[in-house]
């Protein structure tokens, strides 16, 4: 009897230390989701400030007003980066608003928080449209360099401003318009507004702007409640995102999409942008398996980085990271990044891509696949005649996938 009350005892304590234990987890984690997750002070400042006639758009009224605009799953993955999947008039959307200013390139430090006496201030009252155009002119040039097309993409820009179409850009959708053009994701959806990977925008208010949705927000892996993540060990988590994939023609079809989405942001009109990060959870699909980008806040303007890189003091190598792939590296006779990139964008979607396309490939391409992708990740920007052996790994690797896929009912 005094056995079995000891076994009862200690069956007891270790019921209740487990109790507890997994509460605190599940505490620590839904706090850090509720710092994360901040949707409602979003649409808060929005809010107060459309209210008073700061700023206008085509997505405030229904935000604002009608509230036919609202939040719905929250995909945030830092606090100043807030992105939701939303419902806008029955039309799924992902919603993403800053809650920081982002006019500069964060390179690990914290952004100073969001200061409203600032945020919105540009343009002020009394501006002509013909001064705005002026000011958008000159962060293009600022951002993009000397293009021979920048008055088209300044144009292009006041059309997507003016968010009522009559005409005429009001002085609350240019506060907004020029808020939005501080965020290189904006930027990049207008200039490849035609190009089929990359979401449609649908309308904003402030620097909140709302994009078309994707079916499927990573390129690989099931989504699962926060309270089952935590259980699930990392290593195992990624053999499992691997087993919950397309079929490898669809995922041949996903790839070449990645790879002519590399084309796109490669020496576009308005120069070349540099993708850096190229990570899975930033790629996505549609049910047509056609790849569709998630997140581009991490594609960058090329002379906007190496203008900001280049003055960077420096102690190794690894001070000279933007993003998790922009890298750069310290001289150190000045103790300076240098402004050249390392590795192109080709050669970081091939490394995202190699295991994608290997598991479970046809043997009778997975060689030459694999010495494709090699030839691939091997390529740096420093090579010479870069760009030939860029052009030509690519369409190689295109050519590859396409032959084998073109006669299947997944192309």
């Amino acid at each position: 009897q005094a056995r079995f009350s000891y076994v009862r005892m200690k069956y007891l304590f270790f019921s209740w230390l487990a109790v507890f234990v997994g509460s605190w987890i599940i505490y620590v984690q839904y706090s850090a989701y509720t710092e994360l997750c901040r949707g409602k002070d979003c649409k808060k400042i929005i809010c107060d400030k459309y209210k008073t006639g700061v700023i206008d758009g085509p997505a405030c009224n229904s935000l604002c007003v009608t509230e036919t605009l609202y939040f719905g799953k929250c995909l945030s993955t830092k606090p100043n980066n807030q992105m939701y999947l939303g419902i806008w008039d029955n039309l799924p959307g992902v919603v993403k608003c800053q809650m920081e200013q982002a006019l500069h390139l964060d390179f690990g430090t914290e952004l100073e928080p969001r200061k409203e006496i600032v945020l919105f201030d540009k343009p002020t009252r009394g501006t002509t449209v013909q001064k705005f155009k002026e000011m958008v002119y000159s962060l293009f040039k600022a951002k993009l360099g000397d293009q021979g097309n920048l008055s088209e993409l300044v144009n292009l820009i006041l059309t997507v401003a003016d968010g009522d179409k009559d005409g005429q850009v009001s002085l609350g959708e240019a506060k907004s318009a020029w808020a939005l053009l501080q965020l290189n994701e904006f930027l990049l959806m207008v200039i490849l507004q035609d190009k089929e990977h990359t979401p449609k925008l649908m309308g904003f208010c402030g620097d909140l702007y709302v994009m078309e949705s994707v079916e499927y927000t990573s390129l690989y892996g099931i989504s699962l409640p926060w309270v089952i993540e935590l259980f699930i060990p990392s290593g195992f988590r990624r053999s499992m995102d691997q087993l919950f994939t397309p079929s490898w023609p669809r995922k041949a079809k996903i790839a070449i999409g990645l790879l002519e989405f590399v084309e796109d942001v490669f020496h576009g009109p308005y120069g070349n942008f540099l993708m850096c990060d190229t990570s899975a959870k930033n790629l996505g699909y549609n049910d047509k398996y056609d790849l569709k980008m998630v997140d581009m806040r991490k594609i960058v303007p090329e002379r906007n980085l190496k203008e900001l890189i280049k003055d960077r003091h420096c102690e190794s190598d690894l001070d000279c990271v933007y993003g998790t792939d922009c890298r750069t590296s310290c001289d150190q006779s000045t103790m300076k990044c240098t402004s050249e990139v390392i590795q192109p964008n080709l050669a970081k979607a091939c490394q995202l891509l190699k295991d994608y396309l290997l598991r479970g490939a046809p043997s009778e391409i997975r060689e030459e696949l694999e010495k494709q992708l090699y030839s691939c990740i091997a390529l740096k920007v420093t090579a010479n005649q870069m760009e030939m052996e860029h052009s030509l790994i690519l369409n190689n690797l295109k050519t590859l996938l396409w032959k084998k896929i073109s006669y299947t009912n997944d192309s």
